[in-house]
């Protein structure tokens, strides 16, 4: 499923239009986003929990020439779904 099929999907179920649809969809994207780029958790209870979690800086190589390369320290954003969401797909 795409953004497209989602968008669908929702507007189906919903009865808005595709263009409501469309609205709605982008502002969960972005209230999300928005979120996880100020450091916060994001908590979907039954669904999942959207949060940022931090890779230290490591070393690493390259896999061509076998160089020792240092992998810097960023922010990876991560999803771990809830009960809910791993039972209805058992």
């Amino acid at each position: 499923m795409n953004k497209n099929d989602l968008v669908a999907a929702v507007a189906n179920s919903t009865g808005l239009s595709k263009a409501d649809a469309v609205k709605a969809v982008d502002g969960v994207f972005d209230s999300i986003t928005d979120a996880l780029k100020k450091g916060e958790e994001v908590r979907l209870v039954g669904f999942g929990t959207f949060n940022v979690a931090e890779r230290a800086a490591s070393e690493g190589r390259n896999p061509r020439t076998g160089e020792k390369i240092t992998i810097p320290a960023s922010k990876q954003p991560k999803f771990k779904p809830g009960k809910g969401l791993k039972d209805s797909v058992q």
